[in-house]
Formats: structure tokens, sequence, C-alpha cells
């Protein structure tokens, strides 16, 4: 078995190419019947579970899960590669051509001449050259994946139509739409109002959190987060003192999530 080991390691070697050797060899004639049978499409599903495992790695700041996850990430973008060449629909060469061109190519002032003197106008910069890059396009809403969580869709939408000075003049304006949309909720009388409205009020949250700087997934993250774990230990404190959950009243319930709150000031959290 050492030897076998030994034999393996020398075959796929600690590299992005190690993995792309791994998976020529799981596709191959004689390699997994499920890898083989796998196309771009199939993989999406995995591939997006696995990016939001790395996020959580991360998150969790993790270093054996990072890279674990860092690892598994690597493996699908070496799977997908491995699909569209053996399709005959690049090269892996182009891949790797056309990312270090681009962004070589709006890296003017690291690579160039150009001079910068803010981050506005190195933002700016980026993007009147993205632009130059994508005339084809003939929206500022073009080219934002329609795939992305919908928080996340949602402020980049905006965010794409703020640069255009379609934007609100002041936070204040927000905050009254914001009562205007629960105000709308409340007076929707059918199912499909309803859905609507709930969808206005969501954008408009998200319009008032992308005027403070604030990433709408990365807070309801933190909050999903926050709020589990105050859950599971309501569960913790309810199991300690041999009681079901489920069974204790909304007061005691209550009780417990006050204190679990109170068990975090007192801890800094």
């Amino acid at each position: 078995m050492k030897n076998d080991n030994l034999a393996n390691n020398r075959a796929y070697p600690d590299s992005f190419k190690g993995i792309q050797k791994l998976v020529e060899r799981l596709t191959g004639p004689d390699g997994c019947p499920w890898d083989k049978t796998q196309t771009m499409t199939t993989l999406i599903p995995m591939l997006i579970e696995e990016c939001y495992e790395l996020v959580d790695a991360i998150e969790s700041d993790d270093v054996e899960e990072i890279v674990e996850e860092i690892g598994d990430v690597l493996f699908h973008m070496a799977f997908q590669i491995d699909i569209g060449v053996k399709n005959g629909s690049f090269k892996d060469k182009d891949i790797f051509a056309s990312v270090t061109q681009k962004y070589i190519r709006r890296h003017p002032h690291v690579f160039g001449d150009k001079k910068v003197g803010s981050m506005k106008e190195l933002t700016d910069t980026w993007d009147e050259i993205k632009r130059e890059e994508k005339e084809d396009r003939t929206s500022v809403l073009d080219g934002i994946p329609k795939s992305m969580p919908s928080l996340s869709h949602s402020h980049s939408i905006q965010k794409r139509a703020a640069k255009t000075g379609f934007d609100w003049e002041n936070e204040e304006d927000i905050r009254e739409k914001v009562i205007e949309e629960f105000d709308e909720l409340s007076n929707a009388h059918t199912l499909e109002q309803k859905i609507e409205e709930y969808g206005d009020i969501l954008f408009t949250l998200v319009n008032a959190g992308r005027r403070m700087g604030i990433d709408p997934e990365q807070s309801l993250r933190n909050s999903n987060k926050k709020f589990e774990t105050r859950f599971r230990s309501m569960e913790k404190i309810s199991s300690s003192m041999g009681a079901d959950f489920k069974t204790l009243t909304i007061e005691e319930k209550d009780s417990l999530w006050k204190k679990v709150k109170k068990g975090e000031r007192r801890d800094g959290s």
C-alpha cells in the first residue's frame, strides 16, 4: 500500500497540474463511471455548494477547513476545464491566458503608466476599462449573473443603476420609502399582492444597506448565524434542565432567549 501511495504522489503532484491529472484519470477510459457522465451543467449544483462551504470555512476562520474547501473548489475548476477541453470548446491555456491578460489590462496603474489619486478614481478606471471590453452591452445592467442569490443580485443592480445617477438623494428618503412599502404590504389583499409588496420591502432595505456600505448577503448571514447560535444555546440550556424545549411556553422560551443574550453581553460578544 505504501508503494502505491508513493506512486500516486509522483503521478499527481501537489499543484493545480496534479489536480488536473487526477480529473483526467477519473474521467478517462478506466476512471469512475459517475465522473465520466458529468457535464458542465450537471456539476453546477455541486460547484455552488462547494463555494458556499468555502465561504463558511473562511467566516469560521478554520484554516484546516479553508484548505480543504479551496481544494474542493479547485477540483471543480479542473473538472470544468477537463470537460470543456474534451468537448473541444476551448484549450486550458485559453483560460489562463484570458484571465492573465484581463487583469493586467484592468490594472494600468500597476502594469502601465496610469496614475490614480483615490480609490474612487481607481474604481472608475476599472469600470471604464470594463465598459470598453464589453462594447456589445446595451444596458449598464447587462452582465450581472441572474443566478446570484436574490439579495446579492438586488445589491448589484442597484449599484449599477446608481452609477448612472439614478439613486436616492439622501437616506431619509429611503427610510420613508421603507415605511411606505410596509404600509402597502399591510393594505395588500391577495397572496400575489403580498408577495410583490414584501419583495419591494426587501429591495428597499437592500438599497438602505447599500447606501451605508453594507453587503446584504453578509449582513443576513451574520444574523442567521447569530440566531442559530442563540437558538442552539436555548435548546442546550433547556435540555440541561431536563425539559423538552418544544413543550416550553412562549414566555419560558422568551426568558431563555434573554438569558442567552445576557450571557453574550457578559462574554463581550
